[in-house]
């Protein structure tokens, strides 16, 4: 029996969809949850005022969630394109694994986090302050600590592979690394405040990063040494 050789147009089937359709996929719908979700209460909230925003934005806190749930999909496929795409490059290191669960883990967690959005939504209508707060704080951990911190792992498994191959330009890859250290150190913003501002640091940060990588690392090893 003869056994053909994989022709390039089905290898570069296998390699994935273009690394920019997820990466924008994800942009949109993050901005778009951050736009509704502008307005929302705050960690500090009193649980009047989370019970009042929830009764009065039902239907924003809705349309939230599900574009925030929707965004978990195209991050997930980001990130095992991503993986794909840098063992074509060479990449033999475990980075690129750990960074595809960071990604798995940050996609569970923006689910988690627009589920809560939608229960506080549903249940604002019981008038229940404790309630309200208790939702309001699950929703903001899952979907700060606990979005940006594994998502910082996935920024660390592309960007530190990048840099030692120099797959990227240097500044891109240490932007990326920088980023990726700040959103998992945002950790430690369970125990204080302060560290708050890590937070969209690293979650929009590292869009942009994941943007620039999809628009800017080579689809294969020839192209990288053209």
């Amino acid at each position: 029996m003869i056994v053909t050789a994989p022709t390039p147009v089905r290898r570069a089937r296998q390699g994935g969809p273009p690394l920019i359709v997820p990466a924008l996929a994800f942009t949109g719908l993050t901005v778009a949850g951050a736009v509704i979700g502008g307005g929302g209460p705050r960690p500090d909230s009193t649980a009047a005022e989370v019970l009042a925003y929830a009764t009065r934005h039902a239907g924003a806190m809705n349309l939230g969630a599900a574009l925030l749930f929707g965004s978990a999909f195209p991050l997930v496929v980001y990130a095992a394109t991503a993986l794909r795409r840098l063992r074509r490059l060479g990449v033999a290191a475990p980075g690129p694994l750990m960074g595809l669960a960071g990604a798995v883990l940050a996609a569970g967690s923006l689910m988690t986090s627009a589920l809560t959005s939608w229960a506080a939504a549903q249940t604002a209508s019981l008038g229940d302050p404790a309630l309200a707060r208790l939702l309001a704080t699950l929703w903001f951990a899952t979907g700060g600590v606990g979005f940006v911190a594994p998502f910082g792992l996935l920024l660390v498994g592309v960007a530190v592979p990048a840099l030692v191959l120099k797959l990227l330009p240097r500044p891109l890859a240490w932007a990326g690394l920088v980023v990726g250290v700040l959103a998992m150190l945002s950790t430690f913003a369970l125990l204080t405040g302060l560290l708050y501002p890590l937070l969209p640091v690293g979650r929009f940060g590292g869009v942009l990063f994941l943007v620039a990588v999809a628009a800017l690392l080579p689809q294969s090893a020839r192209r990288r040494e053209a």
